[in-house]
């Protein structure tokens, strides 16, 4: 079977895997599971799609298939971004929701990510049912079932509607728009031709901001550029930003539940600097709550938090753990590396819409440039530089790595001692001086990820290097 849910959803080639036969097919387990959780109860399932090639009519095939199985679906009018989508669940109360983005992969991508009523991505374990009845429909020959569009829409099953003002109104609760107007802030915004196109944009303009656009044509083939925002490909936002009088890049992926930023001197602001100058400004109005971070997040958090009393909580990678906690817990704010952060009193789900507008108030409320607000912190609980390595790999066990890596642990990484190993995801050495290096398996592809921070770049490089032979001395191990 080649339908195989990820940590967060199913991707693949367009025209190879990803074919309008497989996402019938998904859809039909996707439906007969809706049915059997509801137990006969009236449902309603909100779906959505981006920019991509043919996500608009993947998403009205979804449609079909669920509409069939008696399934009343909330279909959006157009492209949506991905956290007003899952918005859009919790304030339709609907029972879930199907969101056909393949997010920040490569333009030959396309996806389907499954949402939980909750607003966040479904759990591993409604997944992993939605593959188990994907299995069983097709050893039972089971065909999906399909209602024709137009049917749908004539006989009510199917709806359009507009996930933006609903999801608008939400977002100024959070975010102080007219506290970014009133300080005339200068900001450029990137869509990366992705579903963020209209919704940063549009909700700083109604705001009265004056602002600059960078890729907000639609284009299904992203123009080329991969639409994650990171800095190798931002650099049209970089350059924009050196030549214009600027004080604030900000920049979404294909479907916007990602954040990356750049300073007025076109400088890459990371998701680990978003996420602490975050916390510090949420903390500098009063607000409380658990830090949660994923394994591969800025150790800056964990000296913030300890300065300001408040617990951190590390989860494996992927957004599901944060989502867990959100749910459960009083969770200030949860991120990750990737970019994907949500706060208090949001959906528990990454949101690159809200991140960059509150990015945008925090600099316009203590009137200084991203980058001077960031060396003023880092003054305060230490200067860090972070940077991650790919390598490509053979499938193998992660167990075994996580045990190679275990056992071949050194006592020092590039002269500091190692304190401590968690094997929480892979494997991660945190030293004495409060540097690390974790070692672990993407969860999506046969790469080895090897990332890095410490006090300095020049030290954050002899980390990656002798990570990069502990990961190929381990593999060799494993080899034998």
């Amino acid at each position: 079977m080649s339908i195989n849910f990820g940590t967060d959803g199913w991707r693949a080639v367009i025209s190879d895997a990803f074919t309008f036969e497989n996402v019938r097919l998904a859809a039909q387990a996707i439906a007969d599971m809706v049915r059997a959780e509801q137990s006969g109860a009236e449902t309603a399932v909100v779906v959505g799609y981006d920019t991509r090639f043919l996500s608009d009519r993947y998403a009205k095939t979804v449609a079909g298939v669920l509409a069939a199985n008696g399934i009343r679906v909330l279909l959006t009018e157009g492209f949506a971004a991905t956290p007003a989508v899952s918005y859009a669940i919790v304030d339709q109360q609907a029972a879930g929701g199907v969101m056909i983005t393949a997010s920040h992969n490569p333009p030959r991508y396309n996806g389907l990510k499954l949402k939980a009523a909750y607003g966040g991505s479904a759990s591993p374990a409604a997944s992993q049912r939605v593959e188990k009845m994907l299995l069983a429909n097709l050893r039972a020959g089971k065909q999906p079932r399909e209602m024709p569009l137009e049917t749908g829409l004539r006989q009510g099953m199917i709806a359009y509607f507009d996930p933006y003002p609903d999801y608008a109104r939400h977002i100024r609760s959070l975010v102080d728009l007219e506290a970014i107007a009133d300080a005339s802030l200068p900001i450029a915004v990137d869509a990366m031709y992705g579903a963020g196109m209209g919704y940063t944009d549009r909700l700083l303009r109604e705001a009265g901001v004056e602002l600059v656009t960078l890729h907000h044509e639609l284009n299904p083939g992203f123009g080329g550029l991969h639409p994650e925002p990171i800095a190798k490909h931002l650099t049209a936002l970089s350059q924009l930003m050196k030549e214009s009088n600027l004080m604030l890049g900000l920049a979404t992926d294909g479907d916007a539940d990602r954040i990356g930023a750049m300073g007025p001197n076109g400088d890459f602001v990371d998701p680990h600097r978003i996420m602490t100058l975050t916390l510090d400004y949420l903390l500098r109005k009063g607000e409380r709550g658990i830090v949660v971070k994923t394994v591969s997040t800025t150790q800056m958090l964990n000296l913030l938090a300890e300065e300001n009393g408040l617990e951190v909580i590390e989860t494996p990678v992927g957004f599901n753990h944060i989502s867990d906690l959100m749910l459960t817990q009083d969770v200030l704010i949860g991120g990750e590396e990737s970019g994907g952060i949500s706060i208090k009193g949001h959906i528990p789900e990454g949101d690159g819409v809200l991140m960059g507008l509150l990015l945008a108030e925090l600099v316009a409320k203590q009137g200084s440039d991203i980058d001077a607000l960031m060396n003023r912190l880092m003054d305060r609980i230490g200067h860090f530089a972070y940077a991650r390595h790919d390598y490509k790999t053979r499938p193998f066990s992660k167990p075994d790595l996580v045990r190679q890596l275990t056992d071949a642990a050194p006592d020092t990484l590039a002269g500091k001692r190692v304190a401590r190993l968690n094997t929480r995801d892979g494997v991660k050495y945190l030293l004495k001086d409060g540097s690390w290096l974790l070692i672990r398996p993407s969860g999506t592809e046969p790469v080895l990820r090897v990332y890095a921070e410490a006090h300095t770049p020049d030290a954050v490089q002899r980390l990656l290097e002798e990570g990069g032979r502990l990961a190929q001395n381990a593999q060799a191990a494993m080899a034998r």
